[in-house]
C-alpha cells in the first residue's frame, strides 16, 4: 500500500501516466557484454523466487511515502486490454501521451493519425495510406526522417536507411485498434536513446488480451477534390479484424488489415511561362492552366505527373505472443507482414485541334513555344513485401534488479519500382528498380535497479545501463526494360549499396538527493561505421572507403517539486546523429539517375536545452516549455554555390539554431462534466547561422519549420454511449527553400500556412458495437506541402467486438 498523495499530484501523475518509458528500447547481434549478462542472470534468478516474499516486502513498507501506480485504460466498453503501465517517475524530458480514450473519438485510419494534435508536432501525411508520412517536431522538418525514432513494444520501426520523405517509419506494422498508448518524448535528453532522438522518440505500446476477444472494424472515406484540370471524387476503404486470448500463462493477439485508397493528384507537370514565339512546326494545343508559382513566377500547368493520382493497396498481418514463465519473467515474440502496391496514374490537360491528347514535344500554347520532355507525364507503379521479426525477454519486479533483451529484424524481402520513359497509357520502355536485400536488425540489452525505499528521505538511485547494436543495409539496382509495366530486366542502368553499423553503451542514474529534488544524469557512448558502399553507373562500379566515428553524449536533467502540483525541470544534452546509408552512398535520385553522393559527411552535433514547468490544476495539466537546439553540421541536401559547376548533394550545414516556446493544457471534465479539452500553442524560430557552401542562406529561416503551430481539441461525452469531437489545426509561415525565396507559399509547389477543422460523432449502441462519422478539413481548405493536401474528407466507421 502507498501513502496517499494530494489530489493535484494525482492529477499530474494521471496526465503524465500512460508511459512506461524505461521498459521500451529498440531491439541484434554480435556482442553480448558480460557486464550486462550478469545483471540479467541475477534479475532472472531473483524473479524466480517465491512471490510471497515480494508481497511481504511490500507490506513491510506501508509506512513509506511513495507515489502510487497510476494507470489509464480505454473506456469504450469493448477493450479487454491490460492496464496501462505505471508512470516512469524519472523521465528527463517533456513527454506527451495519447490513449484510445482520446483518439477513439478522432478520425483515425492509419497509426500516425493518433499524433495529429500533439504540441509542436505535425505529420506529413498527404492522403490515407501515404507511404511517406514523416513526423516533424520543433526544429526538425518533415524531410529529416532520421531525426525521429519510432518503436512498437520496443521494436524499432524507424527507417534509418536514409533521411528524407522517402524513408518514413513503418507505421503499418501497428494497427490503430491494437494501440494501448503512444508516448512522444521531445528531444535527446535520455541516454537510453541514440542521437536520432534529436527531434522526438515515439513509443507505441500495444495491448494484450486478458480473455478471449474478437473485433472487426470497417471504414470508408471519400473526398471531392478540385484543382486545375482535376475535378472528381477519390474514395477508399479499410477493413481490419483481430482475435486474441489469454490461456493460462500464454496470451496472443492476431490481427489482419486491408486498405485500398486513391489519392488526390499529388503532383503536376509545369513549365515556366514561355517568351519564345511559337514556330510553324509546333503543335497547337489547348487545356493548359496558368498560375503564379511559389516564387511568383508565371507558370503553365500541363497535366498530372510524377506521383500523380496514386492508387494504393496495403495488406497487413500481425501476430504477437507472450508467455509468463514466472510472475515476474515474461517472453514475447512478434511477427509482422506488410505488402503494399501502388499505381501512380498521370494525365495530360493538353489536346490538339483534333481532340488527341498531347504528352510531349514542341507545342504552341497561346502563341508561344513550349518544349515538353518525354518523361514529364510518365506514370509509375511498384510493390514491396516487408517482414518484421521480434523477440523479447524481460523481468518486471517492483524493486531491485530488472533486465530486458529485445532483438528485431526488419526485412524488405521484395521491392520493385517501375517508371515509364514517356507519358500515355501504353506499355513502352522504362526502368525498374529492385530493392530486395534491404533492411535492418537491432539488439538491445538493458539492466535497471529500482530502490526498495525510493521516497523515504534517503538518497535513492534508479539505475539504468545497457548495450545497443544496429545494422542497416541498402542494395538497390536499376535496369532498363522494354515494357515498363511488367517487363523483365534489360540492360543495367545504375546501382548503389552500403551498410552502417552502430554499437552503443549507456548508463543513466536518477538520483533523488533531497525529498523534492531529483537529478537524472547519464552518458551514451556510440561507435559508428559505414562500409561496403559503392555506386555503379553504366558498367562502372565505384567503391567507397569505409568511414567510422565515435562519440560520448552526456545528459543531465534537474527537477524540483515546488509543490505537489507544480514541477520545474531544466535539461541539457549532447547528441550525435550519424549519417545514413542513403546520405553517404546514394546521394540524390532524380528519376532513375543517381546524381551525387557524399561519403565524407560528418555527424550532426547537437546541444539541446530545455526549461519546463508542469502544473496540475483545473482538472488537467498545464505545461510551459522553453527550448533551444544548436546543431552543428546539419546534414541536408543543398546546392554548393561556391564551386563551378554547382554541386547538389547531401552536405553539412555549419550551424542551425532552433529556439522556441510551447504551452499546452490537457484536462477532463473542463467547465462541464463530460467535456475533455486540450489546446497547445508553439512558436519556433529556426535559423541558419553558418553555411559555407551556400552563404546566401545564412540568417534565413531553416527549411519547413513553421513559426507557429496551434491545436485545439474538444470532446463532449453526452453520456457513456455518444461523444462529439471538434478540433482545429493551424500551421504558420514556413519556407520551402534555404534562401527563403518562395515568397508565394500558398500554391502548388509551395509549403503553405493553413487552418483546418475536423469533426467526428461517435455512437455506441451496445458495449460491443460502435458507429462513427466524421469529416477532416471541414471547410475544404486548399493547402500544400509542395504537393496538395487532401480536400474535405468524409469518414464512416463501424466496429464490432466480443
Amino acid at each position: 500500500m502507498s501513502t496517499p498523495v494530494s489530489r493535484g499530484a494525482r492529477l499530474r501523475l494521471r496526465a503524465r501516466a500512460r508511459l512506461g518509458l524505461m521498459r521500451h528500447l529498440p531491439p541484434f547481434f554480435p556482442i553480448l557484454p558480460l557486464s550486462l549478462i550478469a545483471p540479467f542472470a541475477v534479475a532472472t534468478a531473483h524473479a524466480e523466487q517465491s512471490t510471497t516474499q515480494t508481497a511481504a516486502d511490500s507490506a513491510s513498507n506501508t509506512d513509506i511515502t511513495t507515489l502510487p501506480t497510476v494507470s489509464v485504460s480505454a473506456s469504450n466498453g469493448t477493450s479487454n486490454a491490460a492496464p496501462t503501465r505505471a508512470v516512469d517517475p524519472n523521465l528527463p524530458a517533456t513527454v506527451e501521451t495519447v490513449t484510445p480514450a482520446q483518439f477513439d473519438n478522432w478520425n483515425v485510419v492509419n497509426t500516425e493519425d493518433v499524433l495529429k494534435y500533439l504540441p509542436n508536432l505535425a505529420v506529413r501525411k498527404r492522403f490515407v495510406g501515404d507511404l511517406n508520412s514523416i513526423i516533424a517536431v520543433r526544429g526538425t522538418s518533415n524531410t529529416q526522417s532520421a531525426r525521429g525514432l519510432v518503436y512498437a513494444d520496443g521494436l524499432l520501426l524507424s527507417n534509418l536507411l536514409g533521411n528524407s520523405y522517402a524513408f518514413p517509419p513503418r507505421w503499418s506494422m501497428v494497427f490503430p485498434d491494437q494501440i494501448q498508448q503512444v508516448d512522444v518524448i521531445y528531444g535527446p535528453y535520455s541516454a537510453l536513446y541514440p542521437g536520432n532522438s534529436l527531434g522526438a522518440t515515439v513509443l507505441i505500446t500495444t495491448r494484450m488480451p486478458t480473455k478471449f476477444e474478437a473485433t472487426a472494424d470497417v471504414k470508408a472515406f471519400t473526398q471531392h477534390f478540385s484543382l486545375y484540370g482535376v475535378n472528381q471524387n477519390f474514395n477508399g476503404s479499410e477493413m481490419s479484424a483481430s482475435i486474441g486470448d489469454r490461456i493460462g500463462k500464454f496470451s496472443y493477439l492476431l490481427g489482419m488489415n486491408h486498405l485500398e485508397n486513391t489519392s488526390q493528384p499529388l503532383q503536376f507537370a509545369t513549365l515556366a511561362q514561355s517568351s519564345t514565339v511559337a514556330q510553324p512546326g509546333d503543335t497547337p494545343v489547348h487545356g493548359a492552366y496558368f498560375y503564379n508559382n511559389q516564387t511568383n513566377t508565371r507558370t503553365a500547368v500541363l497535366g498530372v505527373n510524377g506521383e500523380g493520382i496514386e492508387h494504393t493497396v496495403q495488406d497487413q498481418f500481425k501476430l504477437r505472443m507472450q508467455y509468463d514463465f514466472t510472475p515476474t519473467v515474461q517472453g514475447g515474440v512478434t511477427l509482422g507482414y506488410w505488402h503494399q502496391s501502388y499505381d501512380s496514374q498521370t494525365s495530360t490537360f493538353l489536346y490538339d485541334d483534333n481532340g488527341n491528347p498531347v504528352y510531349s514535344g514542341k507545342v504552341n500554347i497561346g502563341g508561344y513555344e513550349y518544349t515538353i520532355p518525354a518523361s514529364a507525364l510518365a506514370p509509375s507503379r511498384g510493390w514491396s513485401e516487408n517482414w518484421l521479426y521480434g523477440a523479447s525477454l524481460r523481468t518486471h519486479q517492483a524493486t531491485g534488479w530488472n533486465a530486458e533483451a529485445i532483438a528485431s529484424y526488419y526485412d524488405v524481402s521484395s521491392s520493385v519500382a517501375r517508371t515509364a520513359s514517356s507519358g500515355g497509357s501504353g506499355d513502352g520502355p522504362g526502368t525498374m528498380t529492385l530493392g530486395d536485400g534491404t533492411g535492418w536488425k537491432t539488439l538491445d540489452l538493458k539492466a535497471t535497479w529500482t530502490p526498495a525505499r525510493p521516497d523515504a528521505g534517503l538518497a535513492a538511485h534508479w539505475l539504468s545501463f545497457g548495450y545497443h547494436y544496429d545494422n542497416y543495409s541498402v542494395d538497390n539496382r536499376t535496369y532498363n526494360t522494354l515494357a515498363w509495366r511488367d517487363g523483365g530486366a534489360g540492360s543495367f542502368a545504375n546501382a548503389f549499396a552500403g551498410k552502417t553499423e552502430t554499437q552503443a553503451f549507456y548508463a543513466q542514474d536518477a538520483w533523488r538527493f533531497l525529498p523534492r529534488w531529483k537529478l537524472v544524469y547519464g552518458v551514451r557512448y556510440e561507435d559508428w561505421q559505414a562500409y561496403d558502399g559503392y555506386q555503379a553507373l553504366g558498367g562502372v562500379r565505384v567503391p567507397y572507403a569505409g568511414v567510422s566515428d565515435r562519440h560520448f553524449s552526456p545528459k543531465a536533467s534537474l527537477s524540483f517539486d515546488v509543490t505537489d502540483d507544480l514541477t520545474l525541470r531544466a535539461s541539457i544534452a549532447r547528441a550525435y546523429r550519424f549519417p545514413t546509408v542513403g546520405e553517404l552512398f546514394q546521394g540524390q535520385i532524380n528519376g532513375s539517375s543517381i546524381v551525387n553522393n557524399n561519403p565524407n559527411l560528418r555527424p550532426e552535433d547537437d546541444l539541446s536545452k530545455e526549461l519546463s514547468a508542469e502544473w496540475a490544476h483545473w482538472n488537467g495539466l498545464f505545461r510551459f516549455t522553453l527550448f533551444q537546439d544548436d546543431v552543428k553540421n546539419t546534414i541536408f541536401s543543398q546546392t554548393d554555390t561556391t564551386v563551378i559547376p554547382n554541386v547538389t548533394n547531401f552536405q553539412n550545414i555549419g550551424k542551425v539554431r532552433s529556439r522556441g516556446v510551447e504551452t499546452s493544457y490537457q484536462g477532463q471534465d473542463v467547465l462541464l462534466h463530460g467535456l475533455d479539452f486540450s489546446a497547445n500553442v508553439a512558436y519556433t524560430q529556426s535559423k541558419i547561422l553558418a553555411n559555407a557552401q551556400n552563404p546566401a542562406s545564412v540568417g534565413k529561416y531553416f527549411y519547413r519549420i513553421p513559426l507557429w503551430r496551434v491545436n485545439v481539441v474538444a470532446t463532449y461525452r453526452f453520456d457513456a454511449r455518444s461523444a462529439l469531437t471538434l478540433a482545429a489545426r493551424y500551421s504558420g509561415r514556413q519556407y520551402n527553400t534555404l534562401t527563403n525565396t518562395d515568397t508565394n507559399p500558398n500554391v502548388f509547389g509551395g509549403t503553405s500556412s493553413y487552418t483546418v477543422a475536423d469533426v467526428k460523432f461517435t455512437f455506441r449502441p451496445t458495449k460491443q458495437t460502435e458507429i462513427g462519422v466524421g469529416i477532416d478539413n471541414l471547410f475544404d481548405a486548399r493547402y500544400y506541402v509542395y504537393h496538395p493536401y487532401p480536400g474535405r474528407t468524409f469518414y464512416a466507421e463501424a466496429k464490432f467486438g466480443l
